[in-house]
């Protein structure tokens, strides 16, 4: 398992995005599933690095953790910001036009379409939020 902890900040999201990328690099993740777990990083590390601390900025860790048969990462991000569970939102109605449809909810929405687990705990005063995709 590896390890990052950095200030939950936007800026951050290409420092824990080049994190798991140089992990992925290593395994010859598919190109498609790299990008969708870019995409998983921008929308669930910008929801802590926005919504956690605000309006201070607190600390956040991104573990990278790799299963065999079949080839699975899982990563963990992990605040110790207000307590919330992104997963408890009802999924928008994608087939109202965007101009019709409430703000909020698609990122988490393409999240759980993209990943084959994504799971959240609130435990020991943190937020845990856990994804995995099979990679190979």
């Amino acid at each position: 398992m590896k390890e990052l902890t950095v200030d939950a900040a936007v800026e951050n999201i290409e420092v824990v995005t080049d994190f798991v990328n140089e992990e992925l690099e290593k395994l010859d993740c598919p190109v498609k599933a790299r990008r969708q777990i870019d995409v998983a990083i921008d929308e669930l590390f910008g929801n802590i690095a926005r919504y956690a601390y605000s309006p201070d900025v607190g600390k956040a860790t991104v573990r990278f953790s790799v299963e065999e048969d079949p080839l699975e990462v899982t990563i963990t991000f992990i605040d110790n910001g207000i307590p919330f569970n992104p997963l408890e939102k009802s999924n928008p109605d994608t087939h109202l036009s965007a101009e019709e449809r409430p703000i909020g909810g698609l990122g988490i929405f393409l999240v759980k379409k993209s990943m084959d687990l994504v799971e959240y705990e609130y435990k020991n005063g943190q937020n845990i939020l856990k994804i995995k995709k099979k990679i190979g």
